[in-house]
């Protein structure tokens, strides 16, 4: 059996390499922390470790980070996904299973915006699948207010404005 904190990596690996998509932090928490493998401390210490490892990898979007699986943390996993008891894995495709459409939609369409050199704002709106962008779309607008107003409601509105732009282009 693996020492705790090598366990909880291993779990975190694991997770991430079951989804073809990024995960929250909370999204790995609640899993973690609903199944009392450790305290929010030891799990936010061990993540912390394995993007400084780069085990895993981190984006941050308005205040979310979203993890990923490196290279490095495939090559890990491989080598001891054998230590994850079959009962933990059988709890992570069970947790993934039934959050699976939640998590892949919040994770898939992202917005955020940033201040650039003409004191303008620009709003960066996403779609990923599968880690492909469907699309990819910056606009400038002139007020925070305005960028904050289309992050709002880039989710809600993002497969309208796809469909719209496939109709329009093709």
């Amino acid at each position: 059996m693996p020492k705790p904190q090598t366990l909880y990596k291993l779990i975190i690996l694991y997770m991430l390499d079951k989804v073809r998509h990024p995960l929250t932090n909370s999204q790995i928490s609640n899993f973690i922390l609903d199944h009392d493998y450790t305290s929010y401390f030891h799990l936010q210490e061990t993540i912390t470790d394995m993007v400084g490892t780069q085990l895993i990898s981190v984006d941050i979007v308005r205040d979310t980070s979203y993890y990923k699986i490196t290279e490095e943390g495939t090559t890990t996993l491989s080598y001891f996904t054998n230590e994850i008891s079959g009962v933990i894995k059988e709890e992570i495709h069970a947790y993934l299973e039934e959050h699976g459409v939640e998590m892949q939609n919040r994770t898939a369409v992202m917005a955020d915006y940033y201040k650039n050199t003409t004191e303008e704002y620009c709003v960066r709106c996403q779609v990923k699948e599968r880690n492909a962008n469907l699309i990819d779309l910056t606009l400038s607008v002139p007020t925070e207010e305005a960028a904050r107003s289309i992050c709002q409601k880039w989710e809600g509105k993002c497969q309208e404005i796809y469909a719209y732009l496939m109709n329009a282009l093709l």
